[in-house]
């Protein structure tokens, strides 16, 4: 599989960690998404650092997000926002235009069609900001 579709998967349980926690075990057994022991290792790592950092990455979303409050954006939207800003502040192995890249591809398939552009404009604040 690819990191793109791991990490497809990654938002799809942040996104439901918003409403119960996901049972990992359940999802991998998704016929969906065919993973192999790397992109289980690299799921894993998101989600744990995820809910390691969560606090920390939900300031740096509401520090530019001017005007929104966390819990009026999207749930989509937020979940992708979650994964992406994970990815640029904790995981620096991924280049950030590839981060934002795989961040507004999730929103123009899950979410509206505004949501890129308001994702795109909070992680390109992130990164003014100096996140990494």
């Amino acid at each position: 599989m690819s990191r793109k579709k791991s990490r497809e998967y990654a938002f799809r349980m942040v996104f439901e960690k918003f409403f119960h926690e996901p049972d990992a075990d359940i999802f991998f057994g998704n016929d969906e998404f065919d993973f192999d022991e790397t992109d289980k290792e690299f799921v894993n790592s998101l989600i744990g650092g995820i809910n390691a950092n969560y606090d920390d990455i939900l300031g740096i979303i509401e520090k530019n997000t001017s005007g929104y409050q966390l819990d009026r954006i999207y749930k989509v939207d937020l979940a992708i926002l979650v994964l992406a800003v994970y990815e640029l502040k904790f995981n620096l192995n991924t280049p950030s235009n590839v981060i934002i890249n795989e961040a507004c591809e999730l929103s123009k398939k899950y979410s509206t069609d505004k949501s890129y552009s308001f994702i795109n404009g909070v992680l390109a604040k992130v990164l003014k900001n100096n996140v990494r």
